[in-house]
């Protein structure tokens, strides 16, 4: 037997342990990496998860709080009014004729009509009565309604003629998002319009946003980032994607599709 012969069948078998160390390897990674795969789904599902709990506990105690307000100091301040038109009452029954007192009562009357309503705006910034009455499209017309009403910025919402029917969840964080988007153009982009849209296709929920105004600075506020931040959980929460960017030639774009409504 020479060496050639004996070198070859060498060469083959070694070949061969080769390749299927190589193929194993290749095996092993693939299986690591879809192992990873795996685990990081479950890690973002678990965090999902856990953000739709956050979002649903901080809403539920938003509607606690409005509860209280409109029930406890909202009832306090109607008898504390209630007390005063009564004291006025009796003065003029009496022919009590004490113009700073009257003015005094008076101004407190005032006071506690200008609280009252305080208190009533705050309870439904908290939690919009009109949303779970009127549902989503009426309760956005309603707010856009008293925006154009100031004469500052104009508001031109379009949307489908017939919109389905949302859960309550989701129609909750899409008011949210779009009072943010529109509460923003006011306080920071120095717009005179913004536009609006409502669309749905198949399962899909599309909302487009943009603004005229001077769009997002090179640094943001720490308020504009923290509202970007709670519009993108909030969007995450509901199965939905959120987006925002610079427009083209001003003002800016934002985006929220949601899925599964």
């Amino acid at each position: 037997m020479n060496l050639v012969d004996v070198i070859i069948p060498f060469t083959v078998v070694l070949f061969t342990i080769s390749v299927g160390v190589v193929l194993l390897y290749q095996n092993f990674q693939k299986n690591l990496m879809a192992l990873e795969l795996e685990k990081a789904a479950i890690e973002a599902k678990q965090r999902d998860k856990l953000l739709q709990n956050s979002i649903m506990v901080q809403e539920e105690e938003r509607k606690r709080i409005a509860q209280d307000l409109h029930d406890e100091l909202g009832a306090v301040i109607s008898i504390m009014k209630m007390n005063l038109t009564l004291i006025r009452q009796k003065q003029y029954d009496a022919g009590i004729n004490d113009e700073v007192t009257s003015r005094n009562v008076q101004n407190l009357i005032d006071l506690s009509e200008s609280a009252m309503a305080s208190v009533r705006n705050i309870s439904h910034q908290l939690m919009p009565p009109q949303l779970e009455t009127f549902g989503l499209v009426k309760s956005i017309e309603s707010f856009i309604w008293q925006i154009n009403q100031s004469g500052n910025i104009k508001v031109l919402f379009t949307h489908e003629a017939e919109w389905p029917v949302i859960k309550w969840p989701v129609a909750l964080g899409i008011y949210r998002i779009i009072i943010e988007l529109i509460n923003n153009t006011i306080k920071h982009a120095q717009a005179h319009n913004i536009f609006l849209e409502f669309n749905y296709l198949d399962e899909n929920l599309i909302i487009n946003f943009k603004d005229d105004g001077i769009g997002f600075p090179d640094t943001l506020e720490a308020g504009q980032g923290l509202g970007l931040i709670s519009m993108d959980a909030r969007a995450r929460a509901m199965n939905g994607r959120f987006s925002y960017s610079n427009g083209p030639d001003s003002g800016i774009i934002a985006k929220l599709s949601v899925c599964g409504y």
